[in-house]
């Protein structure tokens, strides 16, 4: 292609001068390190209120600092010189650590607090029961039409989750002859009464030991991944029966083990196996992992005196009190949990299914245009709005509660929904072109494209988008003061129609001047770091994802 050398073109880039683009590049980095540095330290600021580490005794800095900090510094400096993968991997495994830690703590909370354990497995099975159903109409039913399979799956999951004849049994005056699954297992298991963990072993422990299996069999064979999965199932109930010598209760040691060990096994032993020349890289968590114990039981034997923090086991597991020593955000992080969880439910497969039908079946129309604009505009509306038509729309119109669990979840959706639209959107325009084309070419309809070639490809980058949107939902506060929900609650709420309150509402209300300064110097540091905390471990999960999906493409 040859050059434009036109005068008037040449005139129009102006005269080329490197130290002008050198002061600019100098500038953005500038501009870039004062940023973080600024958000550094307020959230220093932050820290330092709240876990007060000055407080420590000098010999209990002294030996973190001899078995810990400085074991960490020589191991992670010397991968880091000598081989930059396996101190990535090591680092990696570390931070998969910590936030498998956190979110596992919220899964026990659901267990020991929220759900009876015996639920989740009856829904659990119920689904496993429904997917089978799809699979096997899917696989073995080639010669019936969509719309017959379509059916056959409604069919399925209604007589599952409702039982015969179900919910119409009384509008139709019919007695129901059989219950729906999850209630059938209820009250046969309630004959037996067995153990509250096999419970969570039945339901999350067998998916993530699938998880490991599969990933297992992935680099491997069949065999290795079933020998992993039994593996994996086999340590999780080791540690759950020793957990009681340890002064834990076996339903939480259940949990820990299966969403912290199982996923670190599952991705260390992946990497060792795919690039064995990275397992150095766990010296790195050993360092830590080792190190931290040892400090622990150190200053232990030697009776040094840790930081008196406000971010502690009785903050995290009590709820709020008149006076800020007592004060805890137990219930504001359950109904967080909830909430999350409804939002979650609501917004994806409705921001997913809308992604997909705007940019794969929707005509380039004036209307499909119209509504691309709006959502766009949907996106920047602010949220005390969302929380506005919330409150008109299911208080005003439909007639419900205000502050529950119900319309806090799907306010919240609403205001996170034109966000996991656009980003789904993005990840499905990602996808090559070539790809559709070669799929058509193969004789796939536009159904089987997308669900085999398409949702596939794009999955990375909609979960990525999905989970950063959920990061803005968990910290928003505008939405739900304007629902009614409660500043303040002393207990967790049991079902979706009861009052909830959220991290972030707690926290404004111990911010509040009624509250007085003894909350906001003591609780709220507290309450902001543990906030803080959920929201970078989310915000990482999405990163790593990001990083994943791009390095595979």
């Amino acid at each position: 292609m040859a050059t434009d050398t036109r005068p008037d073109v040449i005139e129009s880039f102006g005269e080329v001068n490197k130290t002008v683009g050198m002061l600019f590049r100098y500038l953005l980095q500038v501009a870039t390190a004062f940023g973080i540095a600024v958000l550094a330290v307020l959230l220093l600021f932050v820290f330092n209120d709240a876990v007060r580490p000055l407080t420590a005794d000098p010999g209990w800095h002294l030996t973190f600092f001899a078995v810990l900090v400085v074991p960490t510094m020589v191991v992670g400096s010397y991968l880091y010189v000598r081989d930059r993968a396996a101190f990535t991997f090591g680092m990696t495994t570390v931070g998969l650590l910590m936030v498998s830690l956190m979110f596992a703590s919220g899964a026990a909370l659901v267990f020991v607090d929220l759900l009876p354990p015996v639920l989740v497995f009856g829904y659990t099975v119920a689904v496993a029961a429904g997917v089978g159903v799809v699979v096997g109409l899917e696989r073995y039913s080639h010669r019936l039409s969509f719309w017959t399979r379509f059916g056959g799956t409604v069919a399925a999951f209604y007589f599952i989750f409702t039982g015969f004849p179900g919910i119409a049994a009384n509008a139709l005056g019919v007695e129901q002859l059989v219950a729906d699954l999850p209630t059938l297992l209820r009250v046969n298991l309630a004959v037996i009464s067995p153990p509250e963990w096999l419970f969570v072993l039945g339901s999350i422990g067998i998916l993530f030991a699938a998880v490991v299996g599969l990933r297992f069999a992935s680099l491997r064979d069949r065999r290795t991944g079933l020998v992993a999965a039994g593996g994996s199932l086999l340590v999780v109930t080791v540690v759950t029966l020793l957990a009681p010598l340890v002064s834990v209760t076996q339903v939480p040691a259940a949990v820990l083990a299966t969403m912290v060990l199982l996923p670190m096994a599952a991705y260390a032993g992946g990497v060792v196996l795919d690039r064995p020349e990275e397992r150095t890289g766990l010296v790195l968590l050993v360092v830590v992992v080792g190190g931290a114990l040892l400090g622990e039981l150190t200053v232990g034997q030697l009776g040094f005196a840790g930081p008196s923090s406000w971010v502690d086991w009785q903050f995290l597991t009590d709820a709020h009190s008149r006076n800020p020593e007592n004060a805890g955000l137990y219930p504001a992080i359950g109904g967080s949990i909830l909430l999350m969880v409804t939002v979650a439910l609501l917004s994806f497969p409705l921001g997913v299914g809308a992604a997909v039908y705007l940019e794969e079946y929707a005509p380039d129309n004036r209307l499909t245009r119209f509504i691309d604009v709006n959502i766009s505009n949907l996106a920047g509306v602010p949220s005390v709005v969302y929380g506005l038509l919330g409150l008109g729309v299911f208080f005003t119109y439909l007639g419900q509660p205000t502050g529950t669990v119900m319309m806090g979840g799907v306010t919240l959706a609403l205001l996170i929904l034109p966000i996991v639209i656009i980003s789904s959107r993005e990840a499905i325009r990602s996808v090559p072109n070539e790809a559709r084309q070669a799929s058509y070419g193969m004789g796939a309809t536009r159904y089987q494209t997308v669900r085999r070639v398409i949702l596939p490809e794009a999955f990375p980058g909609i979960l990525t988008g999905t989970i950063l949107a959920l990061g803005r939902a968990i910290g928003e506060t505008a939405p739900l003061i304007m629902i009614g929900a409660p500043s303040v609650v002393f207990s967790l709420p049991t079902e979706i129609s009861a009052k909830v309150s959220a991290m972030p509402l707690q926290v404004y209300a111990w911010a509040s001047l009624f509250a007085g300064p003894n909350f906001y110097q003591k609780a709220v540091p507290a309450g902001v770091v543990v906030l803080v905390s959920v929201l970078l471990a989310m915000n990482s999960i999405a990163i790593v994802l990001r990083n994943r999906y791009q390095t595979d493409r």
